[in-house]
Parts: structure tokens; sequence; C-alpha cells
């Protein structure tokens, strides 16, 4: 979707924006007598938008030392009068592109599929693609030969003309993390406190003018939306909308009496929130998934998922809403750093690594073998792991498959040729790194399933997600808070529970787990399975022949089917039909601009 584009005319750049988006708030502009900027998303609180915008443009201006980039959820384009910057927040919600050769940059898009061309695919970001849901956010690569992805924190300038001057992330000298400050009496309760704090800041940056929130009776959506309905009580403003799903019949079904709670529960707060429940027995994983899959940007390995968020989200863009929060990010961020054992292991403390991996496996219901080997073996040798794992578990298909290793469907001629390995090797680094207890957050950062959704669908919708327990405060303070003051055996998220306890409903508050989507995955597999097999087989394009193994991704489908494998195998298994569905709807579709407004420095 192309949100802006900046391109060159005459020697002197020439940016646009979609005017429908700017009129819906999701595109600003802003202009000042060292130039102009262009911003996707906010930056700073989302209600003051064009504050925002100015503070940037400001920020980025001054030469010298280079202050931090401003938190948001944003993507920038700002041109002054010797230099053109382009930009990301660190969190990187909102895609950014540029297409660049020989050192110059031709254009700049929000959408990968404006600056590219279908006769000239990068292997190589396939490779990526396929081993792991996060690689697209944190890669250079894309699709498309040639054009690259403006990078979280990166900022890239440019003369007037296009010339790359430099690229890079913003490198500032900051202070050590201090210590959580202790409340009146347990560590536990200044952490909560502290949490709390820092949370109800995160929502309070988000808010919009008609906020809706995600409610499904668990405890992290009803956490940030009772959050919602406390400040917006206090200051007075703004509507919100409590939205949610609701399953009449099967697994899911047992999660309404906790969304009915939730939603008693914020309405105490705030009397005016408007429920707006969606019937939701008749969506299944997989419907519609040529479109959803077929018409994204670049592939989208959680494209299966999409019908039931789509039919949330037209139900709140339909009443108006224009920022929608979710609970997303809270089971890496606010629950206890199960990979602090990892750190026990490295720094020689095995009597307390021995102690406390006991208490995680009684808290999480596991065994001590299979604690250790997920939060020490696996991060030290993942793909050795992974290796071991398929040779233990084969027989099938699916059997052993994890995040890394490569799939059995994906030719092995290809996956030597384009890199796989290599790209196995990066996505691992990038999700365990050295320190894994401090990965563990870094890569939280790209586990919000929803974004690329919300990104396909808000020219249409009038919002985005926005995600506060992904708000890099909150992710700073769960960092340097201790292990020991956030874990309780039996008990996840100890803390938030603490932080929220004065809010929270007792019947959410006490629960430990929830429903699992998975009969939604098997109903759609049950329903569309044949559909799924048969786009495979009849795929056009001739890279699908060429990657892949067709009969056998045709098997694994099959197996899944039938529930063999676990989340890990059917996530491979995901992400290479929406990798089919993408590129058999690749010819012919452009990033279409729409009604365009001409922006120029100065104006």
């Amino acid at each position: 979707m192309d949100a802006l584009r900046l391109e060159w005319g005459g020697g002197e750049p020439k940016l646009r924006t979609a005017a429908g988006m700017e009129r819906e708030g999701l595109v600003t502009t802003v202009s000042s007598p060292e130039g102009t900027a262009a911003v996707v998303g906010f930056v700073g609180a989302a209600r003051d938008r064009v504050a925002g915008a100015r503070r940037l443009l400001d920020a980025l201006g001054r030469r010298g030392t280079p202050a931090p980039l401003p938190a948001g959820d944003y993507a920038a384009v700002l041109v002054y009068r010797d230099r053109v910057l382009v930009t990301r927040d660190e969190q990187a919600r909102v895609p950014l592109f540029f297409r660049e050769s020989g050192g110059r940059v031709s254009a700049v898009s929000t959408s990968v599929r404006a600056l590219g061309s279908g006769s000239a695919l990068e292997p190589r970001y396939f490779c990526r693609y396929l081993t792991g849901n996060m690689a697209q956010p944190h890669a250079d690569l894309t699709p498309f030969a040639g054009v690259h992805r403006v990078l979280g924190g990166e900022v890239l300038e440019l003369s007037v003309t296009g010339r790359m001057r430099g690229r890079g992330p913003r490198h500032v000298r900051r202070a050590p993390d201090p210590p959580v400050p202790a409340a009146d009496g347990s560590r536990r309760q200044g952490a909560a406190k502290e949490l709390r704090r820092v949370l109800e800041e995160a929502v309070r940056r988000r808010l919009g003018t008609m906020t809706a929130c995600h409610v499904s009776g668990g405890l992290d959506s009803t956490s940030v939306a009772l959050l919602t309905a406390q400040v917006l009580a206090g200051d007075g403003t703004g509507n919100l909308l409590l939205l949610a799903g609701r399953f009449a019949e099967g697994e899911l079904a047992g999660e309404q009496p906790y969304l009915d709670a939730a939603v008693e529960g914020i309405r105490r707060l705030a009397p005016a929130a408007r429920p707006v429940i969606v019937d939701a027995d008749g969506v299944a994983d997989f419907d519609d998934f040529g479109h959803h899959a077929g018409d994204a940007d670049e592939p989208h390995a959680h494209a299966f998922r999409a019908p039931f968020w789509a039919r949330l989200h037209a139900a709140a863009a339909e009443l108006g809403c224009d920022t929608v929060l979710t609970g997303c990010g809270a089971d890496p961020v606010v629950d206890a750093n199960p990979f602090h054992l990892h750190r026990l292991a490295r720094t020689g403390q095995l009597r307390e690594l021995a102690r406390q991996a006991r208490a995680w496996a009684e808290g999480g219901e596991r065994g001590l073998r299979e604690t250790v080997h997920a939060y020490v073996v696996r991060p030290s040798l993942p793909l050795a792991a992974e290796r071991a794992g398929a040779l233990v578990s084969g027989g099938t298909v699916l059997g052993g498959l994890g995040s890394f290793n490569r799939p059995p469907w994906l030719r092995a001629a290809f996956a030597r040729a384009h890199g796989y390995r290599e790209a196995s090797v990066a996505e691992s680094r990038f999700v365990y790194g050295r320190r894994p207890e401090r990965s563990l957050y870094e890569a939280a950062n790209y586990l919000a399933a929803p974004d690329l959704l919300s990104w396909q669908r808000a020219r249409e919708d009038g919002f985005f997600l926005s995600h506060p327990f992904l708000d890099p405060e909150v992710i700073a303070t769960m960092r340097r808070l201790p292990t020991e003051d956030v874990f309780v055996p039996g008990r996840p998220k100890a803390v938030l529970r603490e932080a929220m306890a004065d809010l929270l409903p007792a019947r959410i508050s006490r629960r430990t787990a929830k429903v699992p989507f998975d009969g939604l995955y098997a109903r759609g597999l049950r329903t569309h399975g044949d559909a799924l097999i048969d786009l495979c087989r009849s795929a056009r394009h001739p890279l699908v022949a060429e990657m892949f193994d067709v009969p056998l991704l045709c098997r694994a489908v099959r197996e899944a089917r039938f529930g063999l494998g676990d989340a890990h195998s059917w996530d491979r298994v995901n992400s290479s039909l929406a990798l089919v569905a993408w590129l058999e709807r690749l010819e012919g579709r452009t990033g279409g601009f729409g009604e365009a407004r001409p922006v120029n420095a100065g104006s």
C-alpha cells in the first residue's frame, strides 16, 4: 500500500502522499523554513500528530550530536533544503522501502510492490522468509531485486539529487538503565508499580478520538482495555469501543464467561464504553485465502488468520474508529524471562540453575529435562538441537520440524543456491543472540502477528493497530527487573497481575491459561484443505516449482489437516502456502497510489 512516495524529477525531490490517508489522519505533512516532513503513523502522542511530526522535523534537522529518534509508530520522509532523510521508529510498525542502484536512490515508498518488478525477484529473500515468521521486519532483503527495506531505528541520508550519503542506526550513548525503585513492601510490589506507570503512559500515547480495544477475556487485552477506560474517564475525552469476537460453539465458546467479565469490569470504569461483539462462528482460518495472502504487499505468513481479524476490524471501521489497541506482545514482555536459565548456565551457576529449572518445570507443568532443553540447550545450539529433534521425531513430513530447519518440501538445490543455511543461522542468532535473555525482548517486537494485515487494510479501515506492551518504555522496564521479582511458579505474568490487581475482575485475575485458536485452524483446514492443495498443484509461477517439491508440500497440508505436527511445523506450512498464493497473484498487481497529494519542501 502506497501511503507516501518520494521520487526525483528535474534533479529535485518530488514528494507525494495518499490524499485519502491524509484526510483520515494516517499520514501527516508539516513544513517549516528548513523543510517538509511526511509522516505515516504518529510521533509521540497519536492525538497530536501534527505536533509530533514537527518535533521529528526539528529533531532530525539539527546538525551535530544526533538525538535519539522520538518514540511512536511511524515511517517518515523529511526533505530539507540540503538533504533528504528517510527513517522509521525503532519498533518498525510501518513499512518503508527504497530502490537503489549505483549508490543513487531513485524512489522511496511504503509499498515494496510499487518499487519492484515481478520479473526481477530476489530468491535470497524467499529463503529468509521461510526460516520463520520474524524474518521480514528486520532484514534488508525484500522480494524484489534492487529494493531495500529501511530497518527499525535506521536513518537513511540522501543528497537532494538522491545520492546515498549514509545509512545506519542512530548511535546515541545512553545511560545504563537505573534499577526499578522499590515501593513499600515487597520488591515485586515496586516492580508492579513501575510496570503500571509505564503501561498506562504507553496506553495514553496511543489514544485516539475513537479508540477500540481488542477484548478477548484474557489477562493481556483486558489490562489494556481497563487502563484505556481509566485514562479516558480521567481525561473526559474520547470514545471507547470494546471489540471482540463471539463463539457460540466449539472450544472457543468456553471463553465467553471471561469475555463477559472483562466487558463488565471495563464498563464499570467507563459506562459509556460500547461493546462491539462480532459473531465469529461462521469464520474459519484460510477463508478467502487467495485475497488475504495474494494481495499483500509482500508474503504474509499469518494470512491464514486474517479472516477473523478482518471481520473485527471492519466492524470497528464502520463506527469511525481511528485507533485500535491490542494486548499483543505481553507473553514475552511481561512474563518472567525463562532464558534467565541460560545466563545461569553461561556464568557457571549450576546449583542455582538446577534449583530454578525445577521451579520453572513445576510452574510450567513440564519436565525438568524439557525445561533445560528449551531454555539452555536449544538457545546455545539452535540448529543442531532442531536437527536432533527431527531425527528423533521423523516418519512424517512435519515430524520434528522446528523454526529453523529446512522444510522437507523446500528443494535442497534451491536452498543451497540461495543461502537457506545462512538465513537460518541469521534468524537463529536474531531470535537467541549471544544473550538469549536479552534477545527475547528484541525478537518480541516482531511477534505481533496482525500488523501486516493492519497495514494491508489501513486505507479502508482508517486505522493502524497499536501495541502498548511493545512500547519501548515497557520493554525497557521489564528488561531491568530481576527474575526473582517477576517469576512465581504456576502464576504466569505475576507482576502484571499485581500491577492491575485493583482493576482486574477476579475471574480473569485468577486464570492462568486461555483456549487456543487451534479449533479455528482445524476447521479452516477441514474446509479449505482441498482448495489449498489445488492451489499448490495448479500454481503457474515458475518459482513455485523451482522452490518447492509440490507433492511433498501437499502431503504436509494433509498431515496438518489430520492434526499431525505442532505449532512450529504448522507455521512452516502456513508460510509456504502464503508464498505460493502471493506468487500466483504477483503479475498484473501494482502498488496503486490512488488519489495523490503533491507535497513541496517549504510549502
